[in-house]
């Protein structure tokens, strides 16, 4: 999530692992355009798949560790409620099922910037710095 406008950027993964995590910033720099002239920071927490040593992180991403046990810092960490409404008591048929219900919430919610900036744009968080564009 980018706090200052409430752009998201969802992926589900098949598991919790760092192989799997690596996927993520790599389809990150690659939908943003992220590499030697456009650098991206991501702030994750210290779960052991964001701070395994073979992870994998693509040039321009830099990954930056929030203090231990802290998730009311992690700015994504108040969107769990965002995704989670539309499976509260609910069944699924198969994984196939809830998979296809989460991955249509996260698409509108890629198109609800304003819930989604009011949730996670802390008035400490800090501001976003842009390179001074050439004349």
């Amino acid at each position: 999530v980018r706090p200052r406008t409430g752009q998201t950027w969802w992926a589900l993964l098949p598991t919790v692992s760092a192989a799997a995590f690596s996927l993520a910033p790599r389809e990150v720099a690659r939908d943003e355009g992220i590499g030697p002239t456009r650098r991206a920071v991501l702030v994750l927490d210290q779960a052991s798949w964001h701070t395994a040593k073979h992870l994998t992180v693509p040039e321009g991403i830099h990954l930056a560790f929030l203090p231990a046990y802290s998730p009311e810092l992690q700015p994504a960490e108040r969107l769990w409620g965002l995704v989670d409404a539309p499976l509260a008591n609910r069944t699924f048929i198969d994984v196939d099922d809830l998979e296809c219900t989460l991955v249509r919430r996260c698409r509108q919610l890629e198109r609800q910037r304003q819930p989604i900036k009011t949730r996670t744009r802390y008035h400490w968080w800090p501001r976003e710095r842009h390179p001074a564009r050439p004349r």
